[in-house]
């Protein structure tokens, strides 16, 4: 099954004094989802924000909040971004104590859920998910980091699930994350992604709405 193209720009990349600007001008550009990421200093090295940010957001844009969470125990987390205005959230399994279980956690709020294959890890142990979840993030660069360049190894994952995802009739998303531009992005469809990340590409575009275009075509 074909899905439509969405383009999920990652805030991470705009402009951090100015963020209400950031996300409004994803409106005027034409994108589909805000991208979040969320990052606790302890799965990956960095630090951004967490459920206030989203809940500020929440209150100035009608996208829908794709929250990414890089972080250990998710499930400790995931009920206070729900009702902080997270629309989808998806999480790292190997983070989490029960996958399942944080995944219920999440549906009950009403949300959409998602697991997240970070690049070094093996996507096989974690196919069994797919049965219960919305959509799968592949990244496509180590999480944690931004402005990183593609890795293109994590086609073949995105190939995997895509074949899972057929051969069990499912209606799950692929998202992929990490060193999209205009010049890979081709790749990534023609592999099975339907949810394009892309934050430096879009945010750092001479023109964004053209980029947004050029990706989702």
């Amino acid at each position: 099954m074909n899905k439509k193209i969405l383009i999920a720009p990652s805030i991470l990349a705009g402009d951090f004094v100015n963020m209400e600007r950031s996300v409004r001008l994803l409106s005027e550009w034409g994108a589909d989802l805000v991208h979040c990421d969320v990052m606790d200093g302890v799965y990956v090295p960095n630090i951004t924000f967490g459920m206030p940010m989203i809940r500020a957001i929440k209150k100035i844009t009608t996208l829908p909040l794709d929250v990414h969470l890089m972080i250990t125990k998710p499930e400790r987390y995931v009920e206070e971004f729900a009702d902080a205005g997270a629309d989808i959230i998806t999480f790292h399994p190997e983070a989490s104590k029960n996958p399942i279980e944080t995944i219920s956690l999440i549906k009950a709020k009403g949300k959409k859920a998602g697991i997240v294959i970070n690049a070094k890890v093996p996507i096989e142990p974690y196919l069994y998910l797919l049965d219960y979840i919305d959509m799968i993030l592949i990244m496509s660069v180590n999480a944690g980091y931004g402005g990183q360049k593609f890795i293109p190894d994590s086609l073949d994952k995105v190939k995997i699930a895509k074949k899972y995802i057929d051969e069990n009739k499912l209606n799950v998303d692929i998202q992929i994350d990490g060193g999209i531009t205009e010049d890979n992005v081709a790749l990534a469809k023609e592999s099975g992604a339907n949810v394009i990340v892309a934050g430096s590409a879009v945010y750092k575009a001479n023109n964004p709405k053209k980029t947004i275009e050029n990706l989702r075509k």
